[in-house]
């Protein structure tokens, strides 16, 4: 049994009452870990909450540039929608956070990991696989998964203890967000016939009024740039969420296979995620061969399934990314995108070594193309259905 374990501590009512009921039904030290992957506001108090709970000690850090260039970047540069809609808010952070809690176990010479997951959910395979891949010897604890308690008995839990969570009985939404979105779900969206109240929004509460358009830059496949203005990774994002957000645009209502076998309905915020996406793959159909933006276009599904399914930390993610990066070679350039409200939308494209030829495209006088070519080509192209229809189709005797 681990005698000292690293826990993944949000703040929340589930992870400080897991500090204690861990100390005291396990008899282990708990040592807690809070990650910035761009949250609003959850951080604050978290010291306070984690050594009151009764932690032996507190570790808190930044990730939200790494989070940016090393987790958001390639998910933009797959185009990577689990299926097809929502751009792994949540999915993207855990493997962040389980490998800072690996660094902080081996600095404290822990011998465990925890988290404080529902067996219902994702979030608990995301991090105890990406445990298992990146430190096999660490003991796993899942207190929150074990314990049987309703929020109820956490509540009571916690007031017996003194641990100060600040939580109510009444709360009916479990929320999650960082810098590429934010998560909503339970409450009345439990069922899927009712709309999402009104009130469960938060990034995306349209506040202007006024056509604009701004011109989003990239480097092979990556954002750079917002209107001329270079910016790193993290904070162009949390611009974007903010000037999309703002027409009220970036929402998702979906039902979505868990990874663990059920449906659930999950509604999502990601202004700036899915401005970005929609750019980047625009960018990319001027830049990519056919075949290989095809190709790309059918393993970016894959990808973004592996990322849900907890394999950030895997062969077949590390292969995939190879062939992602090599595609981005020539993903360099501009998109110009336009909003309105409850609108975004791509208006114009342009890249300095685009396959787009205006020779080619053009149906003006300056026409390049050889029309003369297509007659031999349609009918080689067309050959084995003519033969086909000949001897078993249509056009048979």
């Amino acid at each position: 049994m681990a005698k000292r374990v690293v826990l993944a501590y949000s703040g929340g009512l589930d992870t400080s009452v897991a500090v204690r009921w861990m100390i005291e039904n396990l008899g282990v030290e708990v040592v807690c870990l809070s990650a910035d992957v761009g949250q609003e506001g959850t951080l604050a108090g978290n010291r306070d909450k984690a050594l009151g709970a009764g932690a032996i000690a507190y570790e808190e850090l930044d990730l939200r540039a790494v989070f940016a260039d090393e987790y958001i970047a390639p998910v933009i540069k797959a185009n990577a929608l689990y299926e097809d809609k929502y751009p792994l808010v949540s999915a993207l952070s855990r493997p962040l956070i389980a490998a800072a809690q690996v660094d902080v176990a081996r600095a404290y010479g822990a011998d465990g990991v925890a988290h404080g997951c529902t067996g219902k959910g994702n979030d608990q395979v995301r991090f105890e696989v990406s445990y298992m891949a990146l430190a096999p010897d660490l003991e796993q604890l899942a207190p929150v998964r074990n314990w049987g308690f309703s929020r109820e008995d956490s509540i009571d839990y916690a007031a017996r203890h003194n641990i100060p969570v600040g939580a109510t009985k009444e709360k009916l939404y479990s929320i999650d967000d960082n810098l590429w979105g934010r998560a909503i779900e339970c409450g009345e969206m439990e069922d899927p016939w009712a709309e999402p109240p009104p009130g469960v929004w938060q990034m995306t509460q349209a506040t202007a009024t006024q056509r604009t358009e701004f011109v989003l830059g990239f480097e092979r496949g990556v954002p750079v740039s917002i209107d001329g203005e270079s910016l790193a990774l993290h904070l162009l994002v949390a611009r974007l969420n903010d000037l999309v957000g703002s027409y009220g645009w970036g929402r998702l209502d979906m039902v979505e296979n868990r990874r663990v076998g059920i449906k659930s309905r999950e509604t999502y915020e990601a202004p700036g995620a899915l401005a970005i996406l929609a750019a980047h793959a625009d960018l990319e159909s001027i830049t990519l061969e056919r075949d290989l933006q095809r190709e790309k276009i059918r393993l970016q599904h894959r990808y973004a399934e592996l990322i849900y399914d907890g394999l950030w930390f895997s062969p077949l993610k590390e292969a995939l990314d190879a062939f992602v990066d090599s595609s981005q070679e020539h993903v360099t350039g501009e998109v110009r995108l336009a909003l309105e409200p409850n609108r975004c939308w791509v208006v114009g494209r342009r890249a300095e070594r685009s396959l787009y030829d205006y020779g080619l495209a053009t149906y003006d006088a300056a026409d390049r193309f050889r029309h003369s070519d297509s007659e031999g080509f349609v009918r080689i192209w067309g050959l084995g259905v003519q033969t086909w229809s000949g001897i078993q189709g249509p056009g048979a005797p």
